[in-house]
């Protein structure tokens, strides 16, 4: 399972130009789900996402989480995280999870990030979606489900 997690000030998604969701202050949280993704991963992940300290503090410090400013996540599910690029010019999304598969496990993770207590609106899936997002900083994390199973380095 692959996220990029943007901080942003507002984010919406549309389909057929009309308007599906949209937040304010928080995350636009953008999932790939891998072949090999499992529940367990789901959990993980959106409790990082949950507590991940990305927002600023009165000193300008990453020392604020979503669940402190209590903000909002946008859910959008995009398959094309997990192309392979390796060979070729042309990616290889053979590492994805089936439709059905991915579409499971992209609710079940925007439902644990709901039951951590925020509000969270989701992108359609399976749909071509225009997402509009001001990115907050910029601040971009990128964060792979293999990362949180590796026990940290100490320094």
């Amino acid at each position: 399972m692959r996220v990029v997690l943007q901080r942003v000030s507002r984010a919406s998604v549309s389909v057929d130009g009309k308007t599906v969701a949209s937040i304010g202050r928080g995350h636009l949280v953008l999932i790939g789900v891998a072949t090999t993704d499992m529940e367990e991963q789901v959990r993980r992940l959106a409790r990082k996402c949950l507590e991940i300290r990305i927002f600023s503090d009165e000193a300008g410090r990453f020392n604020l989480s979503l669940l402190d400013i209590a903000g909002e996540a946008l859910v959008v599910s995009q398959f094309t995280l997990l192309g392979d690029t390796r060979r070729g010019r042309r990616p290889n999304f053979t590492g994805a999870a089936t439709p059905e598969r991915a579409e499971a496990l992209v609710e079940a993770f925007a439902a644990e990030m709901r039951d951590g207590g925020i509000r969270v609106q989701t992108g359609r899936f399976g749909a071509t979606m225009a997402v509009e997002l001001v990115n907050d900083g910029p601040v971009t994390i990128v964060i792979d489900s293999e990362e949180l199973q590796r026990p940290r380095r100490r320094r």
